[in-house]
């Protein structure tokens, strides 16, 4: 019997194998690169555009003009080329290929480390470089070597404070930045049972912090419903008794709020233990967490007070922004003194939109806290959106409080 990776890729672990790709996807920044090696490989012209998507996120508005010419290549390119466009303001790619598109079952690939985010909807997605998504254009086809699965058991439910971006750092320690390498991380048990949809997407986005292939949960009655509300009928997936290389046990109910402290990811303390650092800067969004839960969330706890640092939230796609101005979470988030940004990647990569300045501290909610990443000299705490919304009250970092 296989490991839900096995089953999707249709191979034992080890095996190399060719496989058609559902879904591929670049964004502006490697777009251009793959636009590139599409044409060194003698290529002319796309034969099927129909599962190729070109997103505009990582640095838009362009920030400069030299960024303005690349994406006014690629998006002539695209657009004569037939392909799925999304340009300035659509949204982030992973959030995007989460609203209705990626299924159950698919083989999803995207020229970007956290395409392993889709994995919430049990299909096998996983990120490749220029070259590689060049030959898909070209083939519809890629190759993998099966990944060797981890299970990943949850039971309990989240007490307190706690959420899934609590648990996706605690896994992220617990593994290292590379216990996991080129593995499947599969999600199972009780306590996966019950997580909600974009509580999936936040915990298979940082699979590949651990050096993962993929993050994976079982589709089950709740992917159904998502799905179903985006117009798909899809079938549930049984698990089968199968082989993985490792179990680990976690236990929701002792996820506690923590924090990724700079530069690594898998640098973990409890909240508690960083009580009272002084932040210069609070970001909401990114792919990890940018989604309208997200700032509906962060939304309730700062309404009707106001933010004591510099706070910018940005949606992970036009779809959540539009849900936040027809409820009035954006309102109660600008009236908290909030700043909002066009639906992207925003500062995540450090090209704009809240760069940091030298010396300058910034609790984010995003995936990376790299030297260097959100500007030079600048640190970067990672947290929770409950984290974060609490610090943003305080200019310090602070535990949050039981909602």
């Amino acid at each position: 019997m296989s490991t839900l990776c096995e089953r999707i890729l249709q191979g034992a672990a080890g095996e190399y194998v060719d496989r058609k790709v559902d879904c591929a996807y670049v964004h502006d920044g490697t777009g251009v690169l793959t636009l590139e090696a599409w044409k060194s490989m003698g290529a002319k012209r796309i034969q099927d555009a129909a599962h190729l998507h070109v997103f505009f996120d990582h640095i838009v508005p362009a920030n400069n003009s030299t960024t303005a010419d690349l994406q006014h290549e690629i998006r002539d390119f695209a657009c004569g080329s037939f392909f799925q466009f999304s340009d300035i303001g659509g949204g982030i790619c992973h959030q995007l290929m989460s609203e209705g598109v990626v299924l159950p079952n698919d083989i999803v690939v995207g020229a970007d480390s956290h395409s392993c985010t889709l994995g919430a909807f049990g299909a096998f997605a996983t990120g490749v470089g220029a070259t590689d998504m060049a030959a898909i254009w070209m083939t519809g086809e890629t190759w993998f070597r099966v990944p060797e699965s981890t299970a990943i058991h949850l039971s309990g439910t989240f007490m307190g404070a706690a959420e899934a971006k609590d648990l996706a750092l605690t896994y992220v320690c617990r593994f290292g930045m590379d216990g996991a390498s080129y593995q499947s991380l599969e999600f199972i048990g009780e306590g996966a049972a019950v997580l909600p949809m974009d509580d999936r997407l936040t915990i298979c986005n940082l699979a590949v912090e651990t050096g993962a292939k993929a993050g994976m949960f079982y589709a089950d009655h709740i992917t159904v419903q998502y799905l179903a509300a985006a117009g798909h009928t899809v079938q549930m997936q049984e698990p089968e008794p199968c082989r993985y290389i490792r179990e680990i046990d976690f236990d929701l109910t002792d996820i506690v709020p923590v924090i990724a402290v700079p530069p690594r990811v898998d640098t973990v303390k409890p909240v508690s233990d960083l009580t009272g650092l002084p932040i210069d800067q609070v970001f909401l969004g990114t792919c990890t967490n940018g989604r309208y839960s997200d700032l509906a969330r962060f939304a309730r706890v700062v309404k009707g007070r106001k933010v004591a640092v510099r706070t910018i939230v940005v949606p992970a796609s036009r779809a959540v922004l539009d849900t936040a101005i027809r409820t009035g979470v954006l309102m109660d988030l600008v009236e908290a003194g909030c700043s909002i940004g066009v639906p992207g990647c925003g500062p995540c990569l450090g090209a704009h939109m809240g760069v940091l300045g030298e010396g300058e501290v910034c609790l984010s909610t995003a995936n990376r806290n790299f030297r260097n990443r959100m500007g030079v000299g600048g640190e970067i705490y990672l947290s929770s959106v409950a984290t974060a919304a609490a610090s943003a009250l305080e200019g310090e970092i602070t535990e949050p409080e039981v909602s």
